[in-house]
């Protein structure tokens, strides 16, 4: 039932490992055996997801984009689990910006510049299958480039949502008397 796979690898590691051990402690050998074995498949993928390169890009796209609208469309029930205020309106002057991995369309940033230094973020969204933080990681390392912007600023969301905007370093606060998080590059 876990989302993220390295965290499900880990555990599962660890259990394994732990059952060996109890295997070999009461000498049921098959027991040690079996969950060797599914110790060492677990150690070789852990392996193989860190050692893989993977390949980022911001991708900006026009706030009227056919795909952009079938996008929102098509994950709007996931959507508004973790940002259950978005409107799912796009302007002319909403920055839109798909973020891909390895090509692929995995996460979606929607904001409005609210003076030269300020971005407001309206939906910060990841595909579930792409929730490991690389791609959080490397957005908010290129973002404030992307736009200018020295802050930026995003509305609070599910209690998941909030706890991501912490781990990526925004501190609660208040954006025209609403509560806010705000990340700071200065």
């Amino acid at each position: 039932m876990m989302s993220g796979i390295v965290k499900l690898r880990v555990i599962n590691l660890i259990g394994a490992v732990l059952f060996a051990v109890y295997g070999l402690i009461l000498h049921a050998y098959p027991v040690a055996a079996v969950n060797g074995i599914v110790a060492l498949v677990n150690i070789y993928y852990l392996f193989d997801i860190y050692r893989t390169k993977e390949f980022f890009r911001i991708l900006p796209v026009q706030h009227d984009s056919e795909y952009l609208h079938y996008f929102l469309k098509f994950y709007s029930g996931d959507i508004r689990k973790f940002q259950p205020a978005f409107s799912g309106e796009t302007t002319t002057d909403s920055i839109v910006i798909f973020i891909l991995r390895n090509t692929v369309p995995a996460g979606l940033i929607l904001g409005k510049k609210i003076n030269k230094d300020t971005l407001v973020i309206d939906l910060d969204y990841v595909v579930e299958g792409y929730r490991d933080l690389k791609i959080a990681k490397y957005v908010y390392t290129h973002i404030f480039e992307e736009t200018n912007s020295k802050l930026i600023y995003t509305l609070p969301g599910s209690e998941k949502h909030d706890a991501y905007l912490n781990k990526m370093g925004f501190v609660k606060t208040q954006l025209n008397a609403l509560p806010a998080y705000c990340l700071n590059r200065e």
